[in-house]
């Protein structure tokens, strides 16, 4: 039903979760609750390394593509401080349905606001949702987002690898429907975490928690081939959002804040999740001795994994959500310098046949298996392989979102 033929109960809320609605025209009663519909994990700009370091902007409009996972009958926006040092300024927030490249719909453009204020500012470390935007929104639309900066912002709190580009161009043009001669921001997403769409209540979210394998480096940007991405073209009902971080890891602090450490932020705090589908491992042993990490201790233990795993799932079980495990992908002979090794792979063989014969996962979905080299199984089947030996490209992403048994899901 249309949204124009129901209205609250109430005044719409920013906080709280739910909202009751009264059919004008039958006067009976229905529920929505705010769920995740688009989801972008952040890191700090600090951090002693960066696969692609953050930046800052200033008297500038930046010019964002937010692709919904999921839709409902109105949306609100999430930005984020969280590792800022200053206090961020937004001039002016506004959200179009995407054209073309940096083009939007004006029919569709209208001002976001943040406690009724068009104008506002974020303290460091702090976050922000909008106030409800009434729309009918579906899975598969894209919007963009253009928020402009009218002081230095300084380094950003972002996410690594966005695979959508951004534009940014000088002074105030959030209202302006292209932005021709716009400087691209080809990798990265700033002050962004996700935007929330109101959904029948019962819709359900699972959230793709891990590292470059969920985010979706080595996929092609802008074709939305990401495993979440591949994974929700099967789903009839329900979605699954990205909350991937490229280079993360299960037991330690390098590129973001490690698994548990973020657990709360980026999984158990994203409402409506439901489920949770896990992807570590893969740079816990690979990234000791690289440039990312060369002065780190020895490769963690089998024990020491098979801990993380179980305490990690502890806590979700603990929180009433579903749990499904993937088991490490290969990635002998790849082109990054000291990320393969031999001990390496043995552990990366020892923690999989683990996963594939543990009971304390609801589900697991063995990834490596489907996208092994039969020939090697160390290796990554070159038709999926994007070129580095260590991430899948488009139809790699498709293999393992194939690999996933949906009756685990129950979405």
């Amino acid at each position: 039903m249309p949204v124009s033929e129901k209205r609250p109960d109430d005044a719409w809320p920013t906080g709280g979760n739910k909202i009751h609605f009264i059919d004008v025209q039958t006067g009976m009663t229905t529920t929505s609750h705010w769920v995740a519909g688009f989801r972008s994990a952040v890191l700090s700009p600090y951090e002693d390394y960066q696969l692609f370091p953050s930046r800052g902007f200033a008297d500038q409009t930046v010019r964002q593509v937010l692709r919904l996972a999921g839709g409902g009958e109105a949306l609100r926006v999430r930005l984020s401080n969280r590792f800022g040092k200053e206090p961020l300024t937004i001039g002016a927030a506004r959200l179009a349905r995407r054209t073309e490249g940096h083009g939007t719909d004006p029919e569709t453009s209208v001002p976001l606001t943040f406690g009724g204020e068009r104008e506002f500012t974020l303290a460091a470390g702090e976050e922000a949702v909008s106030d409800p935007v009434v729309r009918e929104v579906s899975a598969g639309e894209q919007y963009a987002l253009s928020l402009y900066f009218p002081h230095d912002t300084g380094l950003a709190t972002y996410s690594v690898v966005a695979s959508e580009t951004g534009f940014v161009a000088p002074g105030d043009l959030t209202a302006t429907p292209g932005l021709d001669g716009a400087e691209l921001l080809d990798m990265s997403r700033y002050f962004v975490s996700g935007i929330d769409v109101l959904a029948p209540e019962g819709t359900a979210v699972a959230v793709a928690f891990g590292d470059s394998w969920m985010e979706g480096a080595g996929t092609t940007p802008g074709a939305n081939a990401r495993f979440p991405d591949q994974l929700n073209r099967r789903l009839d009902k329900g979605w699954v959002v990205n909350q991937g971080i490229s280079g993360n890891r299960l037991l330690t602090d390098e590129v973001g804040e490690h698994a548990l450490a973020r657990l709360q932020r980026d999984v158990l705090d994203v409402p409506g999740v439901t489920h949770v589908l896990l992807n570590f491992g893969i740079n816990d042993l690979g990234t000791p001795g690289t440039i990312v990490a060369p002065s780190r201790p020895p490769l963690p233990t089998l024990d020491q994994l098979i801990d993380g795993y179980t305490e990690l799932t502890r806590r979700l079980h603990e929180a009433g959500l579903t749990v499904i495990a993937h088991t490490i992908g290969p990635y002998a002979g790849t082109i990054y310098e000291g990320y393969d090794s031999e001990e390496g792979r043995a552990i990366r063989r020892k923690v999989n046949d683990w996963i594939r014969t543990t009971d304390i996962f609801d589900a697991v979905t063995d990834v490596a298996t489907a996208v092994e080299d039969p020939t090697d199984p160390e290796q990554i089947l070159p038709a999926y392989d994007c070129g580095d030996h260590l991430h899948l490209n488009d139809e790699g992403t498709k293999a393992m979102a194939a690999a996933v048994d949906l009756s685990h899901l129950e979405l």
